[in-house]
């Protein structure tokens, strides 16, 4: 049979990404670039845990920290990461302030909106929420039995006090938007961006530098919702809804319709790949992994031993982790993803279409994250908790 050489340019694309996947999990491999992009609210919890798996791996090389209001206000998470950095010995690492506020939403108009279209239950820097999980796996309950434990809100600029001790360095003087656009210039198709809290950093360097994503290796977002499977009374009824889409939904908007590059594009890229509230809810901070990591006489143990304070979800760990390791993901779906900017009981709710229904525009396809490999997920994570400070 005489080969079918029209064939040929697929496979060789085929061989080639296959080869450049096993690159990057190889041992010996040069470290990836990354910047990470965060609502650093802290000390300890889901936000700085995230971080500190990137800067506990020899895999990566973190460019860089930008911050955004998300979980708590923009210069409270700043003053938590740069004071995490102390403990962990990583102060060679550069932080830069990015937004204060969402694209279009407000705290005021969301106030104001809620006897109309109904509450959320994590509110972030406007209020809070629940930050630990009862023994039955819901959120925790006040005394009361009935209502759930809420942060207050308070001025944008005001530092509360800091368990940990107020930090000595100081972010930089650039700010976040165009340190990422810089990065990603100095270092065309290297940096992947991995984005865990609201999108407005990311909204602003592509609206300011249309090459921005395309000159990324992609994007690892954690955000957005599908089906969760669970009776927690965040998503059963509401199950499109997830806080970082939620509260700048026209910021999310705009990084999903940006051109991150993709595997089959002529500079390979990851595209966007998403940890949803589908795959989060399905790993646990636990007293018990607390325990196993303070065994350790490390810096970064010894952070965590302390200063830990939520039992929650690991939202954001499962997104950093899976890009060092994408081997920890079992299952996700290929789907046309937006986000919607219509005011209303909706806005900021997950959209997603089939390929027959989708619209006729600039949206991508993103690899939604379902299901996870618990076990080797909780192992890496231990095992780079209680490891020694990566050398700069």
């Amino acid at each position: 049979m005489r080969p079918d050489f029209r064939k040929l340019p697929a496979l060789l694309l085929l061989l080639s990404l296959t080869a450049i996947a096993h690159a990057q999990r190889r041992p010996d491999a040069p470290p990836r670039m990354v910047i990470f992009d965060q609502d650093g609210s802290g000390p300890g919890g889901s936000n700085q845990m995230a971080m500190m798996v990137l800067l506990q791996s020899p895999q990566a090389q973190v460019l860089g920290i930008t911050m955004v209001t998300g979980n708590a206000w923009r210069d409270e998470e700043t003053q938590h990461t740069l004071r995490m950095l102390e403990l962990i010995h990583r102060t060679d690492v550069p932080v830069a302030l990015g937004a204060v506020f969402p694209l279009v939403r407000t705290q005021q108009e969301t106030a104001l909106e809620a006897p109309l279209v109904g509450n959320v239950d994590w509110l972030g820097a406007w209020g809070g929420g629940p930050t630990n999980l009862a023994p039955d796996g819901h959120p925790e309950k006040a005394p009361d039995g009935q209502s759930v434990i809420h942060r207050k809100s308070h001025d944008p600029y005001e530092i509360p006090p800091m368990p940990e001790g107020a930090p000595h360095i100081k972010a930089i003087e650039e700010d976040a938007v165009h340190f990422l656009i810089r990065q990603v210039h100095a270092h065309p198709h290297q940096v992947t961006v991995i984005a865990c809290g609201p999108l407005t950093n990311i909204a602003l360097a592509i609206s300011i530098d249309p090459e921005f994503a395309a000159l990324t290796q992609g994007i690892v977002i954690m955000g957005g919702s599908l089906n969760p499977q669970t009776s927690d009374p965040e998503y059963s009824e509401t199950p499109r809804h997830e806080f970082n889409f939620w509260f700048d939904p026209e910021a999310a908007h705009i990084t999903l319709r940006a051109p991150w590059p993709r595997p089959e594009d002529q500079y390979p890229g990851i595209g966007i790949v998403l940890t949803t509230v589908d795959i989060s809810i399905q790993a646990r901070f636990s007293e018990e992994i607390l325990a196993a990591i303070a065994k350790s006489p490390n810096p970064a143990a010894q952070y965590l031993a302390k200063f830990s304070q939520e039992r929650y979800y690991m939202w954001d760990e499962i997104a950093a982790a899976s890009w060092l390791d994408p081997t920890i993901i079992t299952r996700e779906k290929l789907v046309t993803m937006d986000v919607d900017i219509t005011h209303g009981p909706n806005y900021g709710n997950t959209l997603t279409w089939t390929d027959q229904l989708r619209p006729q525009t600039s949206l991508q396809k993103v690899h939604a994250q379902l299901d996870l490999d618990l076990p080797k997920f909780q192992k890496l994570f231990l095992n780079l908790m209680t490891a020694p400070p990566q050398t700069p």
